[in-house]
């Protein structure tokens, strides 16, 4: 899917080979920055043109009153969103006085590499000057995964021809707020019709603290506006040349410049090192803050820049020990594999107790907010991979509690709700049908914590307070749903929307009824094991929760009875209790040019409709698959597939998993792909905006679920492989408790070994029992990767199919919409911000 001409393939690196100004914004996005606290887009260090000079700290944010078309009791109040952070990436080159401008200049040679393993981004340049000089420009960035705070960048000039004048302005840039005197203003215009994107803000947001500069060091600092966080950023500059130079600063609350003026000598390099240190805080002062990044760099400055270069490797190493998927012979898979693996710990390694927004630190699309996302596609690959960094991401859930008891009393329930998106811990999402209704987060985040409990058996984390997510998110489901007696008495839960937008407000949402089941059954055994296991632990969460025994009875209760929808005359699932009123979307017979359809369907046409954004049922299937027979999973597939519009980068890698298993390999395959490809080929035409993170996560799990056959569904490690016939072999690591493993993958067999760990692993293979220890590895001969079934599932037949009622459903494309050009707006009437509704009614 990428021009290997411009992109050449390389298992360990992504490299440009040509500099593209049409795409500049999907460049900064692919080389991108991060550690998980600290992002910095990929933007020409030169400070000019670009789609977004992006420098972004997770959870660094400002919040305004949100303004409702029509207010209602319950709506959220508090916009969020994500802020730029000062800027210093910038490194200014001029010869003879004549600037550098990548996308003016004469470029004998350009190369950009994102290394994987140094975890670094280097780019080189032949320049040709317009007096005719060549001079070779060569830069190298790092944000440090050891050093939280820490960001390094260089910058060397050679003349190759003759001798000159040169001259290098570092800068540190309030791009939030400020001007840059060569791209214009940065005060935003017009707000984006596209409800992807992140609020524009008119006001200022940076309220300028304390700022110096001492000798080579400079520092600016700031306190956001109405969030009161604030973020301080502090520079140094080391020079190494043999050529004569002076220098020259400049500081004011919104720029600090250190300007270097070289007399440069032909084939006398000059070079200049930048190491910078980011801090912020919720409150804390500002001069506090300017002080920690002048310890930082204090310490750096003792312990030297190559030594950080070198504890990054060390660090990598380690990451990709625990965390490399290979699949031998395939390098162009491989290549961008690792890509996905790569961005997945610049989004989460260093959050440290944050959330991991949708698009990590590489991008302000959705607003830098934390999703559902987080808990059902990075923390299983965190649990089998990086526990520490699970623990430290469910920590962030744990400590929203207050918060989501606050929100679960406004919307009139018990326990605990969490927000469907957010950066502080209160609801940000305006459009409460396709936002505040996905009462699901509350299982997805038990759910993640239950992940996390079965692959580490870290009890401590349950008994030191963990615990509360399960029982607070299991009362909730107590008071939301009900009870009602048809002849049988069933639990069910109304007026709640999936995972899949296009369908809102629904009642006995298959999805959210799973999740809940599922939630309360864990919930309460786990209080129970807790008992048993901690009795200390287990009386303190009683009086801190207030909670009594017959509580975990009616949570019990609930989940037996709970309402599973299913249709008899389609033997399928139904995606909620009315699902198959609805008429059915013609997709097979849409216009490209409709797609997708949230930017060209009123949401009223679309939630008409049986169509699918995500594939709601078919991730159920997955999730808890052993709730399902193979057979449903076969016509529950079937019919949702060609109902779904792969809208959201989330859909394809559920229904490549799930594919899988029942049997269609070469649509599996085909859907892993466009996961695997969704960001590094852009296409669904917004990875400018940052990377779709949870889509990387997803990578992880297509190849270790989906096509390694992995599951652990209540605590039972098992595998069913499904390898690709294409492929010769796959390789994947991954922990249980404690005991790190590598699984081989071939077409006949499957090969398990110990890398690290004295606790033996005990597992099922196609419901064969086996053991593997350290010093003794395990093989398992295989019988073939399951069925294989041909071609893919296809619609309902034009004449169409009956309902249980027995009414005929017929697939068509909604009339009219020739006159429909997007979805409306109320951006007029608000001119400092996009609308909150239509923008939150739209993901990924």
């Amino acid at each position: 899917m990428l021009d290997r001409d411009w992109f050449p393939v390389d298992p360990w690196r992504l490299t440009e080979t040509q500099y593209d100004t049409a795409n500049i914004g999907l460049g900064e996005t692919l080389f991108a920055l991060g550690n998980g606290y600290l992002g910095l887009r990929g933007n020409n260090a030169e400070g000019r043109k670009a789609h977004e000079h992006g420098t972004f700290i997770n959870g660094l944010h400002e919040t305004w009153k949100i303004r409702h078309a029509e207010h209602a009791y319950g709506f959220a109040e508090v916009g969020q969103t994500i802020v730029n952070a000062p800027d210093s990436k910038v490194m200014r080159i001029y010869v003879d006085d004549e600037p550098l401008a990548l996308d003016g200049a004469d470029l004998l040679e350009y190369d950009r590499t994102l290394d994987f393993q140094e975890g670094l981004l280097r780019r080189t340049v032949l320049w040709l000057t317009p007096s005719g000089k060549r001079v070779r420009v060569s830069k190298t960035r790092m944000v440090s995964f050891p050093e939280r705070h820490l960001a390094v960048m260089t910058l060397e000039v050679t003349l190759i021809d003759s001798d000159a004048p040169v001259t290098i302005s570092c800068q540190m840039l309030n791009r939030q707020d400020g001007e840059d005197e060569y791209a214009g203003s940065t005060r935003p215009g017009k707000a984006s019709k596209d409800p992807r994107k992140a609020e524009r803000i008119a006001d200022r947001v940076f309220v300028p603290g304390e700022h110096w500069q001492q000798g080579e060091r400079s520092a600016l600092s700031y306190r956001v506006a109405n969030s009161g966080m604030t973020v301080a950023v502090v520079a140094d500059h080391t020079v190494e040349t043999a050529n004569e130079y002076t220098t020259d600063h400049y500081i004011d609350p919104d720029i600090a410049k250190n300007v270097y003026s070289v007399t440069a000598k032909r084939g006398v390099p000059m070079k200049i090192t930048k190491l910078v240190s980011y801090h912020t805080g919720r409150t804390t002062p500002t001069n506090e803050l300017i002080d920690r990044g002048r310890r930082t760099l204090d310490r750096i400055a003792v312990e030297g820049v190559a030594v950080q270069y070198v504890k990054q490797r060390e660090w990598l190493d380690d990451y990709w020990s625990r965390s490399d998927v290979e699949i031998p012979g395939r390098d162009d898979l491989q290549q961008a594999i690792r890509w996905n693996l790569f961005q997945l710990a610049q989004a989460t390694a260093r959050a440290d107790g944050l959330g991991i927004p949708a698009k990590g630190v590489t991008g302000s699309g959705y607003s830098g907010h934390y999703f559902w996302d987080t808990e059902i596609y990075m923390v299983p690959f965190l649990a089998y991979t990086s526990p520490l960094w699970a623990r430290n991401t469910l920590s962030m859930r744990q400590d929203m509690l207050p918060l989501a008891r606050q929100r679960a009393r406004m919307l009139n329930e018990a326990g605990a709700l969490f927000p469907w998106r957010t950066i502080n811990g209160e609801e940000a999402s305006a459009y409460y049908a396709a936002g505040t209704a996905q009462y699901h987060i509350n299982a997805d985040v038990t759910y993640a914590l239950a992940k996390f409990i079965h692959a580490t058996a870290d009890v401590d984390f349950l008994a030191n307070g963990a615990i509360d997510i399960a029982v607070e998110t299991a009362r909730m489901w107590i008071t939301l749903g009900f009870w009602r007696s048809n002849g049988n008495d069933t639990f069910e839960i109304h007026g709640v929307t999936g995972p899949d937008e296009y369908t809102t407000v629904v009642n006995n949402n298959l999805f959210t009824n799973v999740m809940a089941r599922f939630n309360l059954r864990y919930a309460a055994q786990t209080v129970r094991d807790l008992a048993f296991e901690r009795p200390d632990a287990y009386e303190r969460m009683v009086t801190r929760l207030g909670l009594r025994d017959e509580e975990l009875d009616a949570w019990g209760r609930a989940a037996d009875a709970m309402l599973i929808p299913f249709s008899d005359a389609l033997q399928i699932h139904p995606q909620d209790s009315h699902f198959l009123d609805r008429e059915v979307w013609d997709l097979e017979n849409t216009p490209p040019e409709q797609k997708p359809l949230m930017l060209h369907f009123h949401p009223l046409v679309i939630y008409r409709f049986q169509v699918l954004k995500q594939a709601d049922v078919v991730l159920a299937l997955f999730l808890h698959g052993n709730q399902f027979s193979l057979e449903e999973k076969l016509a529950d597939f079937d019919y949702y597939d060609p109902l779904t519009t792969s809208d959201s980068t989330l859909s394809n890698v559920v229904q490549s998993i799930i594919a899988a298993e029942i049997g269609y390999q070469d649509l599996a395959l085909d859907y892993f792909e466009h996961t695997l490809f969704v960001d590094l080929a852009d296409l669904h035409k917004n990875t400018s905006d940052g990377v779709h993170v949870a889509s990387a996560g997803g990578v992880w799990s297509g190849l270790v679920s989906g096509f390694g056959g992995m599951r652990d569904h209540d605590g039972v490690l098992t595998f069913d492989p499904r390898l690709p016939k294409s492929w010769p072999e796959l390789r994947y690591r991954m922990i249980w408790h404690g005991t790190r493993v590598l699984v081989t993958l071939r077409s006949d067999s499957m090969h398990v070994s110990v890398l690290e760990g004295q606790n033996p692993i005990s597992f099922l293979v196609r419901g064969t029992s086996y053991t593997v220890s350290a010093g003794a590895d395990t093989f398992i001969p295989l019988d073939g990767q399951g069925t294989v079934r041909p071609g893919k599932p296809r619609q309902i037949p034009s004449d169409g199919t009956r309902r249980d009622d027995g009414t005929l459903m017929v697939p068509q494309v909604p009339q009219g919409t020739d006159t429909i050009q997007t979805i409306p707006t109320i951006t007029d009437t608000i001119p400092t911000i996009t609308s909150e509704a239509y923008r939150d009614s739209i993901r990924n």
